[in-house]
């Protein structure tokens, strides 16, 4: 860890084919943000804005954000996110999570339904707790791989 964990905003997003559902909470798991947007560029630039004037209202300093890999579904946000210009200067940090990993961090929450929101507060609050153990997203350098070999594979059948 490489940030401030007082100082950073946790953010979860449950991604989904039609829309992104957005978490956010501090340190202190005080809930900063709670909203929908349709997942497309204007719904992200709607969660890169919304999650930029958070940090500064709330005086936080960073950002991480994790989200589950759904698909292709989160490919975009998770790379729009970590290359935003607004959320540079808060050092952003997006994890792609495994959804079993975050599943079975869902089942120690008693009596907690199923919903995307209570989802979105899921993750957000796994990344708030450290449980993120992959690395964060390097989409240029992934997308750049995936066409390679990609391409290999189809060059050699």
């Amino acid at each position: 860890m490489n940030y401030d964990v007082l100082s950073t905003l946790f953010v979860g997003i449950d991604v989904s084919s039609l829309t992104n559902t957005v978490c956010a909470i501090d340190f202190q798991n005080n809930k900063l943000l709670d909203f929908d947007t349709k997942n497309n560029r204007i719904g992200a630039e709607y969660i890169a804005e919304a999650i930029s004037n958070c940090l500064v209202s709330n005086n936080l300093d960073y950002v991480v954000i994790a989200l589950e890999a759904t698909s292709f579904y989160s490919t975009h946000i998770a790379n729009f996110l970590s290359t935003n210009k607004k959320l540079l200067p808060f050092k952003p940090l997006v994890y792609q999570l495994n959804p079993k990993t975050t599943a079975n961090y869902k089942k120690t929450f008693v009596d907690i339904d199923k919903t995307d929101h209570l989802d979105a507060y899921v993750i957000a609050d796994f990344a708030r707790c450290g449980k993120i153990s992959s690395s964060p997203w390097r989409g240029s350098q992934f997308l750049a791989l995936q066409r390679l070999t990609r391409h290999r594979f189809h060059l050699v059948h």
